[in-house]
């Protein structure tokens, strides 16, 4: 029996023994395991958990904005917004009570629906737990800070469900105004200016931790954010008042002959500076668009080729304009072809008199006798004048030009006779402006350039000076130069402009076109005009390209080109923009006139007419309002508020911002503000008709 109790105590022992150590070992496991966590799988795990708790956010900084010299903006960055509810994390009572409130705020901020209308959608939504239910996308700023102050909604997103998304949108105040010189800024696609200086624009994100914190919402850590480097300001040479009157003007052609597409520079003669670039292509259902960059793209220039020739036979010494030469009555054989004039049965005459009659016979004849035996030294010049490579203008897209060159394959017996007059040879319409604007610049070719400067936050950090590329002749051969281009318009294809006001001089250029699946069977011409103004002291050169339909009655350069030069000119006349004195016969005396008085603001009539020495009575509490200075019957001098007129766009520069946005948004149209102050610029020129839901930017100082 004892013997029996002994072996059930030491068979009770051994499990003890056993379930012990089984505990040590798995306490030593547990230890290791620890252990291994702590040090080889801690930093992952610690990690892991921050990144379920904490994360980074991007602060993306501001694109810069695109101006004139002027200040005009043409290009900026707004804000729009897609917002969303999550009805899943409302408080039933939250919801219950305050329901009727934000559908009647709804009702009166969109006016799309009735209040009822949004309750039952409110409530369905709510029902069914929507997390993602769509408010509204692409919405202002004021419908966005309207929105998340309504009621459920100003609890923010862990309670009232409220989920916004900023979107950028980049916006040309313009419309189609220099589209395509200012380029288009998406995500993908990039072009013109904002393609070219998106360096400067795009500036540098910035970024923050934020935390999970109750409700599911995340908060800023205090002491984290990389703050945002935003992106500098671009100034362009572009007058937006020139390029308005470009666009009409060579629209107007376009669409009266239904042309294929048209081009217009403007260029300052003494820097280089371009000031109007339009580009209209003809779309598919017959309407015109800035669609491509056609100033740009190298085409065969027919006439205006014929400068080129004029300057290499000059520089060389061979000729002087004054000297006969024989067009054989307008049509001349080299090789197997035969050069003809476009009007037959010109002869003998002054080489000025061929160049403004733009006689092809003549000047082929020139060219083909004075480089046929070394072509070679006739190239040469056309590089000198840099018409072998792009223009380098600051703006992305410029396609390399062609020129044949001497023992190539491409050049054969009649290549130089042809390419004299501007065949064989393919340069762009800038290239063309360019070498022009050389002839009015004392031979000086300067580099066209789109942009002055760029700034950030109005200081300038960087300046682009005008550049001299060569000097294209002396001064005994531009001024024989100047006398070919001004009978061009004095008695040549161009008299058809001559203005009575101011001088031109130019050159018309007529060529048919083999290019892009198009034959010379198909009846398409280029048509143009290049010229400067005034001829005796030239401020700019304007160059006209239009390229028109198969068989259109009108195809010359003196018909469908010219007449655009002369309306951009006479804007430019008009508007003093040339700043030269005008001819004492011209409708710009100002002896005549009165001085008209404009349109201001209260306080700034008060500071005018008190240095002066002037007391007017002022209409109480419009120091701020727009005022107009005017005389009563008694000619007193009276300050009375302006008359406003209904769908025409207002002068609100130098306004208050209140009373600005109170006159603009009773007129129907979205405001958007940058900077504080009073109004200093508006992206919507005065004068202007306006339309209801139009957006307007307003710059302040």
């Amino acid at each position: 029996m004892a013997k029996k109790e002994a072996n059930v105590k030491k068979d009770i022992r051994f499990r003890v023994y056993i379930a012990f150590t089984c505990i040590c070992l798995l306490g030593i496991a547990i230890m290791v395991k620890a252990s291994l966590i702590v040090f080889k799988d801690g930093p992952r795990l610690k990690e892991l958990s921050q990144e379920m708790h904490t994360r980074f956010d991007t602060l993306i900084a501001e694109r810069g904005n695109i101006y004139t010299e002027q200040g005009v903006l043409l290009s900026s960055s707004i804000p729009e917004f897609e917002v969303h509810i999550d009805f899943s994390v409302i408080d039933s009572g939250l919801f219950a009570k305050n329901i009727d409130s934000l559908c009647s705020c709804m009702a009166t901020l969109f006016k799309d629906k009735s209040a009822y209308q949004y309750k039952e959608e409110f409530v369905k939504a709510y029902n069914d737990e929507n997390k993602y239910y769509l408010l509204g996308r692409k919405l202002k700023y004021y419908q966005y800070e309207a929105l998340r102050n309504f009621p459920i909604f100003n609890k923010g997103k862990g309670y009232g469900g409220f989920i916004e998304d900023i979107n950028e949108k980049r916006e040309n105040p313009y419309k189609m105004l220099a589209a395509r010189a200012i380029g288009v800024f998406r995500d993908t696609n990039l072009s013109g200016l904002e393609a070219t200086y998106n360096k400067d624009l795009v500036g540098e994100n910035g970024r923050r931790v934020v935390q999970k914190s109750t409700g599911n919402v995340w908060v800023p850590i205090e002491g984290s954010e990389v703050d945002p480097v935003n992106g500098h300001d671009v100034v362009t040479t572009l007058d937006i008042n020139i390029q308005e009157v470009a666009e009409h003007a060579l629209l107007s052609i376009l669409e009266k002959y239904e042309c294929l597409y048209g081009t217009c520079i403007v260029m300052e003669v003494n820097t280089g500076k371009i000031r109007t670039l339009v580009n209209l292509g003809r779309q598919p259902d017959g309407s015109y668009w800035e669609d491509f960059n056609y100033a740009m793209i190298p085409t065969e220039p027919g006439s205006t080729f014929k400068l080129a020739t004029l300057l290499s036979l000059l520089n060389d010494k061979l000729i002087n304009v004054d000297q006969i030469v024989d067009a054989e009555g307008g049509a001349i054989r080299f090789g197997n072809r035969i050069m003809k004039d476009s009007h037959l049965g010109l002869h003998a005459m002054p080489i000025w008199k061929a160049y403004a009659e733009s006689s092809n016979a003549a000047l082929a004849k020139l060219g083909y006798t004075y480089y046929k035996d070394n072509p070679s030294k006739y190239v040469q010049h056309l590089k000198d004048f840099h018409l072998d490579r792009p223009t380098g203008i600051d703006l992305i897209g410029e396609r390399r030009t062609h020129i044949i060159m001497p023992g190539t394959d491409e050049w054969s017996a009649t290549t130089l006779p042809w390419m004299a007059t501007g065949y064989g040879v393919l340069v762009s319409p800038l290239h063309t402006c360019m070498l022009y604007n050389s002839i009015a610049n004392k031979g000086r070719m300067m580099k066209p350039y789109l942009v002055s400067a760029i700034k950030e936050y109005g200081k300038e950090v960087k300046n682009f000076a005008p550049t001299e590329l060569t000097q294209v002749g002396d001064s005994t051969v531009i001024a024989q130069l100047l006398k070919c281009t001004r009978a061009v318009v004095t008695e040549g294809t161009a008299k058809g402009i001559e203005s009575p006001y101011y001088t031109i001089a130019g050159k018309t250029g007529t060529a048919q076109v083999a290019d892009k699946g198009i034959r010379y069977s198909d009846g398409v011409y280029q048509g143009s005009f290049v010229g400067f103004l005034p001829a005796e002291d030239p401020k700019y050169t304007i160059c006209v390209v239009i390229r028109t339909k198969p068989h259109s009655a009108a195809y010359y350069g003196g018909a469908i080109a010219a007449p655009v030069f002369r309306m951009v000119a006479d804007k430019i006349f008009s508007e003093n923009m040339g700043a030269w004195e005008a001819p004492l016969d011209s409708l710009a005396r100002m002896a005549t006139a009165n001085l008209p008085a404009t349109a201001a603001t209260g306080s700034s009539y008060e500071v005018l007419l008190h240095a002066i020495g002037k007391t007017v009575a002022m209409p109480e509490d419009n120091t701020n309002s727009l005022m107009q200075l005017v005389t009563d019957t008694t000619r007193t001098l009276v300050i009375q508020p302006r008359k406003l007129y209904r769908n025409v766009m207002p002068d609100v520069m130098g306004m208050s911002l209140k009373d600005a946005v109170y006159m603009l948004e009773t007129s129907g149209m979205q405001v958007h503000v940058q900077g504080r102050g009073k109004v200093k610029v508006q992206s919507v020129a005065p004068g202007t008709a306006i339309i209801k839901g139009q957006n307007i930017i307003l710059q302040l100082s």
